[in-house]
């Protein structure tokens, strides 16, 4: 299944399955395995009907006198319990005047309450908490993290303390800082290539003063005018423990989890009761067009209309209806307009779905040198083509099983954002039943062709927001966008009834321990090697009916031929449209019937190939793999098509502000010539693409992507005597070609460092975008773990003190990190700092600051060494949770060359670590006065600033 299936296929926003979700693993429900699901060969995949059969999330439910709804959901894979506090209130609740507020009040909830003082990341961070963070949208707020099992009472204490006891805490100062880090995510959000488009399709499909038609952001006056007491009022009249939903999901039981959830949350009173709101769907009375203009590549083309969401059945066939239309890789729109007529590079189609609402859009970038309004009819006509004639049932099979696969595999996990516990919270709060993930497939199951046509028909003949963004400057941003005047006055909350507390208050004078840390439950690797040579490495993990195979190749984009950066990336691109036998369209619907997930993918040291298997179609699945991989087509009919779709993907990055950054920082450290001189995304130049030949990737793929490079990875519900036959069957048979294997060239001389400022101007702009860099004495596969500890630190954590400085005290940031590269070879230390443009000379002047004390005078300080150190310990076993984080633990042993035992002996090296340890690894790496800067943003506004940091700056452009 494409990346393109997984984010159109999912059910709402708040469940997107962002880049890496093939890569990060599979379903871990609690399903039971069924004759249906057995492990053995099929012909023919699983029908859709039995998938769904194995999909149970049992829970048990109970309420306080309060009102609070508590889930809980046993899972005992590994040592970890997710906390998971759903609200009932979400901008669609906010009044005239103060649009913005649901979301502010959840950066505010973060930040103290009367019994913890202080951020809320470092307790928990300090007991090794995972998937930590909240989250707002139109109908909810959300607050969620996963914790290991005996630091549970802290996690409840600090959820209740905020429930309960946030007020106390709550000042100007509080308010202040935190409303400036908003304001900088928005600004950050409007930044990136069409960060428009969201205003203009809510403001469009949405009349004014619909809840729906202004941006959870908000805007920039409302949250200037939002008041201490507007704060205080909003937390009083929409947080209380009956407009909540508790879930607790993981290594914890009924009895104990009303035990410990009666003990914290049973003092805290009922509030009043957050009243219903109306979100009438009304379609628009006449067509609209509309054009902008805005830092992008390529021209993009929508068409929209407002639909119904989850509280009308409808929204099921539509969402299918949008699957089919485009978002398969072998959808509608791909086949007609991109390998059919060749006018348009990309398209997609998806629903986005919210509780009383959604969005039916559609997309297509234009191809350069067409013409975007034939694009937009054809466009106009595969919509109604659909419409007018439904869809065939091989669409409406592969359709439904990505939609079911989708939805099973987001189950992965216990907690974060798409796991069983938010999975039973959004059904308990949206449509009153936790279990209606389960309706929703069964539903799934059941769409037919009629079904999908009859919707589409009744919501896609109403009149159209047909809006097409050029490249251009934009001539207005999203400062003085987001709210709504016709929204109506806020309203006297009702009153509360009296629910005297029946349980006794909590001690919350001190934080609950930690608990002690049990053994890290990482699986042994077990080994076999197949008659030609590669190496499998293979971890059991029975809890699901699922399979993960893995073929690593020792390449990457390293192995990109000197001049000729992008080869690699260009040659996947090309292998996904089909193999010697299967074309394009083929190949991608092979896949979609069998509900398996082929990803290519590419790092500076591996080119690596992943299958997500459903275990009853596990056989055909894996041949499909070893096609994909042993015999691409590499068809000339596609190769121009695909060189066109890179170059437009070069253009595009040079637009991002953090790629056309990295596009500068790469090659300046390494040196064009090195294999490592090339940003990130491995997609080349547009010099060195357009001169690269269908014969040119051929070539590549017969030296590099061989058998004697080779390592195969498998995580899932069978056993390697099980996988090694058909492991056999698939890629035993492949000779070893008798030329010698190649050798990357990294003997290469690298630039002298030399700080400077690097400025790539993009006039007009709303923020400027920071990335610093330099080159260390180390390899990834040396034993770096004090030096990434140090890092975590410095800026590699939310709590490290680049955030804490630019972030929480200045305000001037939505984020600021640092890391140490993932290189086989000489790795980089790298700081990103996107900020707001009238602070960037500052900005960096505050980061030289703190990376330069923190080698220096102020090293790292114990309550420093406890969230870093200790924390990480305890994080493991979230890690490795999940099949997928399971996988990519196992591959990092072998690529890095680390012992089996690497992560079991990891917990007690953290706790060895000392203050003295991190800082001495620091200091003998980094180098401050090594740090080159690439500034990307309004030269105008920016150079001035820059003249006091004594830094020489030059300005550059984005490497083309």
């Amino acid at each position: 299944m494409s990346m393109k299936a997984l984010l159109s296929l999912s059910r709402r926003p708040s469940r997107l399955l962002m880049g890496g979700t093939a890569l990060a693993g599979l379903v871990a429900t609690s399903l039971a395995a069924t004759p249906a699901l057995a492990a053995e060969a099929v012909d023919k995949p699983a029908p859709v009907a039995d998938l769904v059969k194995a999909v149970n999330i049992p829970y048990d439910r109970f309420t306080l006198p309060n009102g609070l709804t508590v889930l809980v959901h046993t899972d005992r894979k590994a040592p970890v319990v997710a906390v998971s506090v759903w609200y009932a209130v979400g901008s669609k609740n906010e009044p005239r005047g103060r649009t913005g507020f649901a979301h502010l009040f959840e950066h505010l909830m973060f930040y103290g309450s009367e019994h913890v003082s202080g951020n809320f990341f470092a307790p928990l961070s300090e007991v090794g908490a995972t998937d930590m963070n909240g989250t707002t949208w139109l109908d909810r707020t959300n607050y969620f993290e996963t914790v290991p099992t005996g630091a549970l009472d802290r996690a409840l204490m600090m959820e209740s303390d905020r429930m309960g006891y946030l007020l106390p805490a709550m000042t100007q100062a509080r308010l202040d800082a935190q409303r400036a880090v908003v304001k900088n995510e928005k600004r950050q959000g409007d930044n990136q290539p069409f960060g428009l488009v969201d205003y203009e399709k809510l403001e469009t499909l949405y009349p004014a003063g619909n809840p729906y038609h202004h941006s959870t952001i908000g805007s920039m006056d409302d949250l200037d005018k939002a008041s201490l007491d507007d704060v205080k009022g909003w937390f009083r009249d929409h947080y209380g423990p009956n407009n909540a939903v508790l879930v607790l999901a993981g290594d914890i039981d009924l009895a104990t989890a009303k035990d410990k959830v009666t003990h914290w949350f049973g003092s805290i009173p009922a509030g009043p009761k957050v009243q219903p709101v109306k979100v009438p769907i009304v379609p628009l009375k006449a067509p609209v067009e509309k054009t902008i203009h805005d830092s992008v590549a390529t021209t993009r083309v929508y068409r929209m209309w407002a639909v119904p969401g989850l509280d009308n059945p409808q929204y099921l066939p539509l969402s299918i209806g949008a699957t089919i239309l485009g978002g398969l890789a072998s959808s509608r729109l791909d086949d007609a307009l991109v390998r059919g007529r060749q006018i348009a590079i990309a398209t997609e189609a998806n629903t986005e779905t919210f509780a009383q609402g959604a969005q039916f859009v559609v997309s297509a970038d234009v191809k350069p040198g067409q013409d975007a309004k034939v694009v937009g009819a054809a466009l106009d006509a595969e919509i109604a083509r659909l419409i007018a004639q439904g869809p065939t049932a091989d669409e409406l099979q592969r359709a439904t099983m990505a939609y079911v696969s989708t939805q099973i595999r987001a189950l992965e996990s216990v907690g974060g954002n798409s796991g069983k516990a938010p999975t039973l919270a959004e059904g308990l709060l949206y449509s009153g039943d936790p279990a209606h993930y389960r309706t929703e497939l069964e539903a799934a199951a059941k769409v037919t062709a009629a079904d999908v046509q009859a919707a589409m028909k009744t919501w896609l003949s109403h009149p159209v927001f047909a809006l097409t963004v050029e490249p251009g400057t934009r001539t207005a941003g999203g400062e003085n966008r987001g709210g709504d005047d016709a929204l109506p006055p806020a309203q006297p909350a009702p009153p509360v009834a009296n629910t005297a507390a029946t349980t006794p208050s909590a001690d919350r004078s001190t934080l609950p321990a930690a608990g002690d840390i049990p053994p890290l439950p990482f699986p042994a690797i077990e080994r076999a090697t197949l008659s030609n040579g590669i190496k499998v490495y293979f971890a059991r993990r029975s809890a699901v009916p699922t399979v993960a195979v893995r073929v690593a190749f020792d390449a990457g984009y390293a192995a990109d031929p000197v001049g000729a950066p992008g080869t690699e990336a260009l040659l996947l691109k090309l292998m996904d449209e089909g193999t010697e036998k299967l074309d394009a369209i083929e190949l991608a619907r092979a896949r979609e019937r069998l509900g398996a997930a082929i990803t290519a993918y590419s790092g500076p040291d591996q080119t690596g190939f992943q299958l997500d298997a459903l275990d009853a179609n596990l056989a055909p699945s894996l041949s499909l793999l070893s096609d994909f991989v042993r015999h691409p087509g590499l068809r000339d009919k596609d190769f121009a098509r695909v060189k066109d779709q890179q170059l437009a993907a070069i253009d595009a990055e040079g637009q991002d502000p953090d790629g056309a950054a990295l596009r500068v920082l790469y090659p300046a450290l390494y040196g064009p010539g090195h294999p490592y001189g090339t940003a990130p995304s491995g997609i080349g130049t547009r010099a060195a693409v357009t001169a690269m030949t269908r014969d040119t990737l051929a070539a590549w793929h017969q030296a590099w992507l061989r058998p004697d490079r080779a390592s195969i990875f498998v995580v899932g519900d069978t056993t390697l005597d099980a996988m090694k036959p058909m492991l056999e069957k698939s890629f035993g048979s492949w000779k070893v070609p008798v030329s010698a294997a190649p050798v990357k060239n990294f003997a290469v001389a690298v630039p002298q460092p030399r700080a400077r400022i690097l400025l790539v101007d993009r006039p007009g702009v709303p923020q400027a975008q920071i990335e610093a860099g330099e080159l260390l004495d180390a390899k990834g596969t040396d034993d770096l773990v004090n030096l990434r500890t140090a890092n975590q630190v410095l800026g590699g954590d939310f709590l490290a003190r680049l955030t804490s400085n630019l972030r929480e005290d200045k305000g001037w940031s939505y984020g600021v990190y640092s890391m140490i590269g993932q290189r086989e070879q000489q790795v980089a230390f790298r700081i990103y700092a996107p900020v707001q443009t009238d602070k960037a000379g500052p900005a960096i002047a505050e980061l030289r600051k703190e990376v330069t004390g923190y080698l220096g005078t102020s090293g790292t300080k114990p309550v420093e060494l406890g969230w870093a150190a200790t924390g990480s310990a305890r994080k493991l076993p979230g890690m490795f949770e999940t099949s997928g984080g399971l996988l990519e633990g196992i591959a990092g042993i072998i690529q890095f060359k680390r012992p089996d035992d690497w992560y079991t002996r990891l917990p007690e090296r953290y706790r060895a670590l000392t203050t003295t340890d991190l800082d001495k690894a620091a200091r003998a790496k980094l180098d401050p006065s090594h740090l080159m800067w690439v500034v990307v943003g309004d030269a105008a506004k920016i150079r001035p600033q820059l003249q006091d940091l004594g830094l020489p700056v030059d300005e550059v452009k984005a490497t083309d």
